[in-house]
């Protein structure tokens, strides 16, 4: 075989190994990296989770900033608010200026379940 065929073979060969090798090094980072994100922000993924059970409720599509405040401990009132609003939740300011939260998705819910109250006393 010609030595220049022969060198090119080799080089190529080499090239690849030494690609493949980099690929799984760097996809077993990757997968570290991830992990370390997901066990530093477990415990936003946790409040969040915890939010959107107590704005699911059959019975209050709205919740006070208080009561949620009381039921997720730990975090300061803007950092439950962030936290809120990634879990989908709208902040409704009431005529008395409590602080009301509900999930977007329920706010159809809501409006009919206000105008069925309506038409009730009226």
């Amino acid at each position: 075989m010609d030595p220049n065929t022969l060198a090119a073979t080799f080089g190529f060969i080499g090239t690849a190994i030494g690609g493949i090798i980099s690929w799984l090094v760097q996809a077993q980072r990757n997968k570290h990296e991830l992990q370390i994100h997901n066990e530093t922000h477990k415990t936003d993924f946790a409040a969040e989770t915890t939010a959107r059970y107590y704005l699911m409720s059959e019975s209050y599509t709205d919740r006070s900033f208080k009561t949620l405040l009381e039921r997720i401990g730990g975090f300061s009132d803007d950092e439950l608010r962030k936290i809120l609003v990634r879990a989908g939740a709208i902040r409704l300011i009431r005529d008395d200026g409590s602080e009301w939260w509900r999930l977007l998705k329920r706010n159809q819910e809501a409006i009919k379940q206000k105008k069925q109250k309506d038409d009730k006393r009226g």
